[in-house]
């Protein structure tokens, strides 16, 4: 016979003194809790322990079989936390599910009421918080069940007009919303039957002598001349194009057959080809539409910039080299200027450093404008660039990122528009070949002036040990979730932490970096949203992982992003030389050093990205006949635009498309409206074309749009990661709303009151990330746990490690939503725009 353990004799002298049942898949879990309560050498517990430790025991499957109920009943805003906090206080092994109710009653009824200030806010804050968190759009009933637990929370009487008031504006909106969709999906299909008619109307090559009555050569030679228009050339599986005409453009092209003969003999005579015409001198259709990318028309697109006598100087160097220095000199000397930088947190530095240097500087992101008047100087965001007032010098930021598919477009117009007489483009050495075709394409004249890096650069000798950690260590992780794992880590080991990644407003980020600078916080833990902006004093970089998630795929760093982390380190004027360095076990030293030992990318595409801007929107919508910007945005997207186009590419408008698409419906707003919407920064990972219909639709029904508001913030001290993802998600939201109440005063209002939620979101975000305690506050997943390097295939030279590193044509920051100075990018749509990190344009 087997002696049983102290434990199992305790429980079962407990349960016969209790008359308690246990079942029996409960019993390994109730003898290791009940032999913590033990006395040594004892096998007894009285009673009343015995009880706490089955509450103990039971209570996950008590909140399990809370959830169960409250799905059941349609309360799908109570949350797991609200039952694990119900049955937290409740003593009785055997509770009814009436009980276990009254207890969840007790804490919603809580939670309600800390909310929001009023009723209606706290409605709009969790049906807002679920939506977010989930994509769920509360069903009327379902709304109704809420606003009566609302009122009860809010000790509203019940002859209280709330609920009812609630229960006839759910249901207009939810009328509202059916015909929305109703309307939208019959305005895609006739704009859809259009497209597809005018398809059906195209002929093929062999058709085109016949209707301009010219021979097959005569053509041929127009074809390749560019003046007869294609209007669509439909891959073929042998690798040729079909290419298709729209008749009615080339029976309105035959009165110009006689004067191309004229030209083509003359030009035979002479011995050379015939010169592409103008453009511009003539009538062809989608020649408004080809504005979009073809040829040199974009760039004439610019008019006051092609009116000036532009010169471009190219400032090339790594991070630390002083290239921002160069170029403010020069403007900061100039009467009139602009800076124009990729993030909001950079128009403001770039503002700073002339008003530094005793001149007044103005402001203009997406979502705010600071006018300093008299000035003559402005710091902007890039898609901000004022493309109508000459100014004697300007700066555009981080030319590097017109490779970006998401961005790209925004620097194209920003350095083909600017308007000004000496425009300085800084950036890494990889955007050298772009700038020049741009240059080129403007006829702007070019300079060049190369940079060295101030401060040596060099590869630490051996990886990082976590306890080899040192004060002005920064550490790189390649997602939030890693961030605030190794942040809770180096936390319970004592360490003073601040952290950065793309979730946090510009103003969460400069706080956390002047925590680090100033000394409060020994180490930063930082996304690679630090390789761009924020003037951190590292003096060692440390890679977490070599690989990293873009959005589409988790694939090695290229040599661009490792060069871009790893110079910020060893700030000039702070640490004489700046380390790179790995964490053991995360990957090879050697792959760091052939990165920053290796040449620039080379680009897979030089042509500059371009999109369409409202006046080209309206020109098409004219064209076609339509005041659909889906409509346009399909033709735009799907009939003109030649990929072999030698000077120009079309942007990724995925985000905008979708964008358009949904607006479809929306009624009461104009074409030019309905594009402000398809360019507002909102990301469609947490459902924001969603809320966007939401709102433009309480926009064209002339209903004031109410700025999202702050919802329950707990203290600081006392919030968990759930909480914190929420409010990055708010501030999110209102970065959108101010974003449009910039454009639209009159339907968005309540400016001062969203930029008072704005900073109070900021504020308290920055109080939780201050906190510098190891107390975890987050549900079992969200347990602080040893981050683990990625092994698969990580690029040591060991696991399958690619030489040089895998290429990527966008430096996306996977998941991270990196703040942009204009649309998102997010990010982009769907799984970004990637992107879309909101911010402004």
């Amino acid at each position: 016979m087997t002696s049983e353990s102290p434990a199992r004799r305790a429980v079962e002298a407990a349960l016969a003194e209790t008359g308690l049942a246990v079942e029996t898949r409960e019993l390994p879990k109730l003898e290791r809790t009940v032999a913590r309560a033990l006395t040594p050498g004892e096998d007894r517990v009285d009673a009343a322990t015995f009880r706490r430790a089955l509450c103990a025991v039971r209570r996950k499957p008590w909140s399990s079989r809370l959830m169960d109920l409250t799905r059941r009943s349609g309360e799908v805003w109570i949350t797991r936390a609200d039952a694990e906090a119900a049955v937290a206080g409740i003593d009785d092994p055997e509770p009814g599910d009436a009980r276990l109710l009254a207890a969840l009653a007790d804490v919603v009824r809580a939670r309600l009421r800390a909310t929001a200030e009023t009723p209606a806010a706290a409605l709009e804050t969790i049906r807002a918080d679920l939506f977010d968190g989930t994509g769920r759009v509360l069903s009327p009933a379902e709304v109704d069940i809420l606003s009566q637990a609302i009122a009860g929370a809010f000790d509203l009487p019940p002859d209280a007009d709330f609920v009812e008031d609630v229960r006839r504006t759910e249901q207009a909106r939810h009328q509202e919303h059916e015909a929305i969709e109703q309307a939208a999906r019959a305005r895609r299909r006739e704009e859809v039957r259009r497209l597809r008619a005018w398809e059906d109307s195209l002929v093929p090559f062999a058709e085109v002598p016949r209707l301009l009555h010219c021979s097959q050569r005569e053509a041929l030679r127009w074809i390749a001349e560019n003046r007869l228009p294609v209007a669509r050339r439909v891959p073929q599986p042998d690798g040729t194009e079909r290419w298709e005409f729209d008749p009615e453009e080339l029976v309105a092209l035959r009165a110009r057959l006689p004067e191309w003969r004229r030209e083509s003999y003359e030009a035979d005579i002479r011995g050379r080809g015939a010169p592409i015409p103008d453009q511009g001198t003539r009538k062809v259709g989608n020649a408004v539409i080809a504005r979009v990318a073809a040829l040199d028309r974009y760039a004439a697109h610019f008019k006051t910039a092609r009116a000036l006598k532009r010169r471009i100087t190219l400032v090339i160097g790594p991070t630390n080299s002083g290239k921002s220095h160069t170029a403010l000199e020069a403007l900061a000397g100039a009467e009139s200027g602009m800076a124009l930088a990729p993030l909001r947190l950079l128009a403001h530095e770039f503002r700073e450093a002339l008003t530094a240097r005793g001149v007044p500087t103005s402001l203009a992101t997406g979502e705010e404008r600071i006018d300093v008047p008299g000035s003559r100087h402005l710091a902007a965001t890039v898609e901000m660039c004022p493309l109508h007032n000459p100014v004697d010098v300007a700066i555009v930021d981080e030319a590097q990122m017109l490779a970006d598919p998401d961005r790209g477009a925004a620097w194209t117009a920003a350095i083909m528009g600017a308007p000004a007489r000496h425009l300085f483009v800084l950036g890494a050495p990889d955007c050298v070949p772009m700038v020049r075709r741009i240059a080129e394409l403007c006829g702007d004249p070019l300079d060049e002036i190369r940079l060295e890096r101030k401060s040596p650069l060099v590869v630490a000798g051996q990886p990082v040990r976590i306890q080899d950690l040192r004060p002005h260590d920064a550490l790189i992780a390649f997602s939030r979730r890693e961030v605030l794992d190794w942040r809770a880590m180096l936390l319970a080991r004592g360490h003073r932490v601040a952290v950065v990644y793309g979730a946090l407003s510009p103003e969460v980020r400069r706080a956390e970096a002047q925590r680090f600078n100033d000394g409060r916080a020994d180490i930063l833990i930082a996304t690679d949203a630090i390789g761009m902006g924020l003037n951190l004093t590292i003096r060692r970089v440390i890679f977490t992982a070599l690989r990293k998630f873009d959005g589409t795929q988790t694939r090695d760093l290229t040599s661009q992003e490792v060069k871009q982390i790893a110079g910020r380190a060893g700030r000039y004027g702070k640490h004489e030389e700046g380390i790179v360095s790995v964490m053991a076990d995360a990957g090879s030293l050697s792959f760091i050093r052939t990165m920053l030992a290796a040449p620039p990318d080379d680009l897979p595409d030089l042509r500059p990205q371009v999109q369409p801007d409202a006046d080209i929107i309206q020109a098409v919508a004219a064209e076609i006949g339509s005041d659909s910007l889906f409509g346009v945005l399909a033709r735009i997207r799907r009939a003109v635009l030649r990929r072999d186009d030698p000077n120009y590419r079309l942007a990724n408008m995925e985000q905008a498309f979708a964008i358009a698409t949904a607006l479809e419906g929306v009624t009461g707003l104009t074409l030019a409206q309905r594009w402000v919407y398809a360019m507002c920064p909102v990301d469609d990972r947490d459902n924001g074309i969603q809320r966007l219909v939401h709102w433009a639709a309480d926009h064209a029904a002339d209903r004031p749009v109410i700025p999202p508001g702050t919802g329950r913030l707990p203290p600081a001290d006392r919030a968990d990661r759930m909480e914190l993802e929420r409010a990055e998600k708010r501030h999110k939201r209102l970065v959108a709303w101010r974003w449009l109440s910039m454009r639209f005063p009159d339907a968005y209002r309540a400016r001062t009151e969203a930029e008072e939620a704005t900073a109070r979101l900021n504020d308290w975000i920055e109080d939780v990330l201050r906190q510098q305690s190891s107390r975890d506050h987050a549900a079992a997943h969200d347990a602080p746990r040893t981050p683990q390097p990625q092994k698969h295939g990580r690029p040591d030279g060991r696991h399958g490690h690619r030489k040089g590193g895998a290429k990527a044509a966008d430096g996306r920051n996977g998941g991270d939503g990196i703040d942009r100075g204009g649309r998102p990018g997010a990010g982009r749509p769907g799984r970004r725009p990637a992107g879309r990190a909101p911010i402004g344009r």
